[in-house]
């Protein structure tokens, strides 16, 4: 316990050296892997940043683990993630795999119960999601969806002699 405020200047300079370059060596991976790295759309990516934030930590405070080491790391995770996004371009299988499908929660004014309860949404959930956005009657709701990210989406319908798209509703189960 002794040892919680107490560090040698040569641990904090490579501490501070490491944080600098996984720093940059995760600006570069990024840009080479593409935005998506980060994003919340499916357990994939969700697993992705878990895992980069652990070995950006481990690599920036473990004396264990060398830059090198901890940088060789993280390249192999973002080449997971190319990879893995040229599979799920390429073969519907593997995207239905690792991707989260949408659902509704609601559709025409309906609550899907059996939805509700697979996706864990409660009653006081749905109701707080339509209060956000701004529905004041159950009526006026065309869908709810339960995102692939975990976000809830509100399709309200205002006016009925406008049809929304099929298209927007595609990948919905």
């Amino acid at each position: 316990m002794e040892n919680w405020f107490t560090a040698s200047p040569d641990s904090l300079f490579v501490i501070i050296i490491s944080a600098i370059g996984v720093y940059l060596a995760v600006i570069f991976l990024t840009q080479l892997a593409g935005k998506r790295s980060f994003t919340k759309m499916s357990s994939f990516d969700f697993a992705m940043t878990i895992s980069i934030g652990a070995m950006i930590a481990t690599t920036v405070l473990s004396p264990s683990v060398s830059f090198l080491q901890g940088v060789t790391g993280l390249t192999a995770i973002f080449l997971l993630e190319i990879f893995s996004n040229f599979l799920r371009k390429r073969f519907k299988i593997y995207r239905k795999t690792v991707d989260n499908q949408p659902m509704y929660l609601m559709k025409d004014s309906k609550v899907l119960w059996e939805n509700m309860q697979s996706a864990r949404i409660t009653e006081g959930d749905l109701r707080a999601v339509l209060r956000r956005n701004n529905v004041h009657n159950i009526s006026q709701v065309k869908a709810v969806i339960f995102e692939n990210t975990g976000d809830i989406s509100v399709i309200r319908d205002l006016n009925s002699k406008e049809v929304p798209d099929d298209w927007i509703f595609e990948d919905v189960k």
